[in-house]
């Protein structure tokens, strides 16, 4: 439940930003050279698509899959490392 309002947040900022980037686009003028508008203007086109991505990113559950490789991953280790301690045992019984 509580992951059911976690996305729904990220979703209504997601709409939020694009619904931003859609009005102020048409109004935001890229002519006219390097003036200090014009930089203005592509740095805030920038940050709401990185905005719109890190939202995106989220709710598309890319951090799940990562967190549940790297468990799988420390797994393996710890089992590498049992297998390690048992054969480490074995051997010094055997002595």
């Amino acid at each position: 439940m509580v992951k059911r309002l976690k996305k729904a947040k990220h979703v209504i900022y997601l709409v939020i930003a694009l619904s931003m980037l859609v009005i102020a686009l048409p109004r935001i003028s890229f002519a006219g050279g390097m003036a200090w508008v014009n930089i203005f203007g592509i740095v805030w086109v920038l940050f709401s698509l990185l905005i719109i991505g890190a939202h995106l990113h989220f709710i598309l559950g890319v951090d799940e899959e990562k967190k549940r490789a790297l468990e799988a991953v420390r797994r393996a280790k710890l089992r590498q490392w049992e297998m390690k301690l048992v054969d480490k045992q074995e051997q010094s019984k055997s002595v």
